[in-house]
This record gives structure tokens, sequence and C-alpha cells, in this order.
């Protein structure tokens, strides 16, 4: 994690030597923070807001991940730019999205330089109950193996928060553990029902799966612990992250599993 004491997106695209892929009006905008990687696990578990992200994952969920962690905008390295709907989502989710030549190492030393010329502050570093009274019951639904829509319910959760009105800080946390939860089902099940509840107290997210379910839960809880495929690895995800990324970012998660029949994440965030 680069921190910055506020830095133009402008001066980083200069820097970089990039081209605008989507939202040239983002471009005055300014971060805090750097982070550079292509585990998007690790980006919604250590990620800050304010922040840009370089990556050399140039696909949606990169972006979505982006999103969820509250950053300003993507970096994609190595001249990579993504061809899967991603400038369209940059483009709705109010994200700028950059492309440079330039590898992560060298990214990083350029960023450093810059912001060395009139900053010191750079660092980097690389890698209830409820209550009685209901504001809101939505229900959505998540299509396993859909790896091209993964992430669009936890976009719509998120939308449907801010629109509330509360908390940039809670609706993060709420979008990055209800984007974890998608994720697995999207990797792991055949559909789940997501059920969001908002009364004045408690923001309770329920993602019920019909799956393969999780034969040793605590084994499925320890940072590092996957049964993710290569397919699931390329897009960012499938580090062993996602359970303990939740249980992080929740105030109360509990899960029941049952093997052959599917697995439900119940996951409260208080108000």
């Amino acid at each position: 994690m680069n921190k910055l004491t506020t830095v133009e997106i402008r001066s980083i695209k200069d820097a970089l030597e990039a081209a605008i892929i989507e939202s040239d009006d983002r471009l005055d905008a300014s971060v805090e923070h750097i982070y550079a990687s292509d585990l998007m696990s690790d980006v919604l578990a250590f990620g800050r807001p304010n922040s840009i992200l370089l990556t050399g994952l140039a696909t949606l969920q990169a972006v979505i991940s982006a999103h969820m962690a509250e950053f300003k905008g993507v970096v994609f390295i190595r001249g990579k730019k993504p061809k899967d709907g991603s400038a369209k989502f940059a483009r709705e989710n109010h994200l700028i999205l950059l492309s440079t030549d330039l590898d992560m190492y060298d990214a990083c030393v350029r960023i450093d330089a810059m912001t060395r010329g009139n900053s010191p502050a750079l660092q980097i570093s690389l890698p209830a109950h409820k209550a009685e009274e209901m504001l809101l019951s939505q229900e959505l639904i998540i299509e396993g193996s859909n790896f091209a829509n993964a992430g669009m319910v936890s976009t719509e959760v998120k939308s449907i928060l801010k629109k509330i009105g509360l908390d940039h800080k809670l609706v993060r946390r709420v979008a990055i553990s209800t984007y974890e939860g998608e994720m697995n089902v999207v990797m792991h099940a055949r559909r789940a029902k997501v059920s969001l509840l908002v009364t004045p107290k408690v923001i309770e997210v329920i993602i019920a799966d019909e799956g393969k379910g999780i034969p040793d839960v605590s084994l499925a809880m320890q940072e590092g612990y996957t049964t993710a495929t290569e397919e699931m690895r390329a897009m960012g995800f499938g580090s062993g992250m996602g359970l303990p990324n939740i249980k992080r970012n929740s105030d109360e998660l509990i899960i029941n599993s049952e093997v052959n029949k599917g697995t439900t994440l119940q996951m409260k965030f208080y108000i």
C-alpha cells in the first residue's frame, strides 16, 4: 500500500504515461493510496478507500473489486486493457480506468519518484438482534458459474445502501462481504438467494446457496485454505481469503453448511 498525501489522478497518469480507457472527466479526482496487486481478495481485505489499483488482471472482476473497496480507479499495467464490459461498469460507477505499458515494479518506482518530488509521505509495500422496524427487505439471485455477471448482485446491494444514505465505511464493509460471498457462489454453487434486510440498527445479508456445501467450516475459515481451480485463480480469487475477509468485515457471521445441499452465510453489520 502506498500512502500519499493526496495526489491527483492526472499526475499519476502523466507519471506512468498512461492512456485513458474510461472516464477522462475523473482525472481531477485525488487519491490517498496506491494499491498494487493481482489478488482481488487481498484488495478487498487490505485495500483502503480513496486508493487507485495497479494490476495486471484486466478483467471486470478487478474493476468491481476496486468499486467494492471504494477505490477511485484502476491502472492496468503492461499495456493491458479489459474487453469484458469493464469500461461500461466504470463509467456507470464513476471509476477511471487507465492503461500503462510499464510493468508493476516500474510503475511503482515512477509513482514513488513523482511523489517524492512534491511529497515525502509516500510509503510502498506491495502486497442483535433485529430491530422491530424494517426499513428495507429485498431479495436477489446469484447464478452459479456465471462469471460474466459475477459481482452484479453486490453492486446492486451497494447501490441500494448508498441511496439510503448510510455511512460509506459501513456500506464498504457490507459490499466487500457480499462480494466475497457472491464470488463463492459463482465459483462453487448452482445458485443462491440473497436476502438484504435493513433496520434502523442493523444491516443483515443472508446468502443461501444450493451447492456442494463445506465439509469442514473451521478449515475453510483459515486464511490461505482454498479449493479453487486455475480458472478461479486467473480471476484473482481463490487465494483462501474469502470467508476470513467476510468475518473481518462483518460484526456477526454465522455459517451453516451441509455437504451436497448447500451453505448459508448470515452476516450482520451494526449501524
